[in-house]
């Protein structure tokens, strides 16, 4: 039997606050909680109503004015890499992913702290403490997991494994079908192995070997240039009002 929960989820709406992505426009949300036996499924649902995940909440942009928003999603099995993301692939070929559970820790929050200085240094995060770190990553009723990527160490080549340092790790869910990319972040100092877009083909690579869909990247904005690069991994299918459909 269907929960209440599924039946009739209560939704509520944010109050206006300045836009992140575009000068001169306001943003608004609405979002529900996920919480309890049926949050799994409901947050499948609406998954793919184009709601994103944060801790024990769902919410999706509903704005007045604006419809910039799109919910985006990688066509896994169709995906192939461009030359320039294989010479990504290439040059990370030295990093070992180790996937766990959505577990935080101190070694997490130093990678994660110096990318938010340098990268986001005026954005909201700047300043999350350890304790609201561990929230961001331990709060789940999803079935969610952390990926951490580390430099390849001595015995890596026997054991698969590795204690080398940590440059990069994925809050991760796991729906129906398919991956949702919750947040991710890597060492700033590391510009030449593009790290933000191995991780992404990282998830696009083990969908296929799953048998997975998609992979669900979040929100992309045309005229964003903080969005720019989610449009590089095509095929990629956008939420329109027809459902959804490839973005050209």
């Amino acid at each position: 039997m269907t929960s209440h929960l599924l039946e009739h989820p209560q939704f509520y709406l944010t109050a206006p606050q300045t836009c992140p992505y575009l000068e001169g426009e306001m943003e608004r949300k609405v979002f529900t909680y996920l919480v309890g036996e049926e949050a799994a499924r409901l947050n499948n649902i609406l998954s793919l109503g184009g709601f994103r995940r944060s801790q024990t909440i769902a919410y999706r942009p509903a704005c007045e004015r604006c419809r910039a928003c799109l919910s985006v999603r990688v066509l896994a099995p169709l995906f192939s890499p461009t030359r320039n993301q294989t010479r990504v692939l290439k040059r990370n070929r030295d990093l070992i992913a180790r996937v766990g559970p959505p577990v935080a820790t101190s070694e997490q929050y130093e990678l994660f702290s110096r990318y938010l200085n340098s990268r986001h240094e005026d954005g909201g995060m700047v300043g999350m403490s350890h304790g609201d770190y561990a929230e961001m990553i331990e709060e789940t009723h999803i079935d969610t997991m952390v990926i951490e990527y580390r430099l390849r160490d001595p015995d890596s080549g026997i054991t698969g494994r590795s204690t080398g340092d940590l440059v990069g790790v994925a809050l991760t869910d796991r729906i129906e079908g398919g991956t949702s990319m919750v947040y991710s972040f890597f060492r700033p100092d590391m510009e030449k192995r593009s790290l933000g877009t191995f991780i992404i083909l990282d998830h696009i690579r083990r969908a296929q070997q799953e048998g997975l869909d998609h992979v669900y990247l979040g929100y992309w904005v045309k005229n964003s240039d903080k969005m720019a690069y989610k449009s590089r991994f095509k095929p990629l299918e956008f939420l329109g009002n027809q459902g959804w459909e490839l973005l050209e």
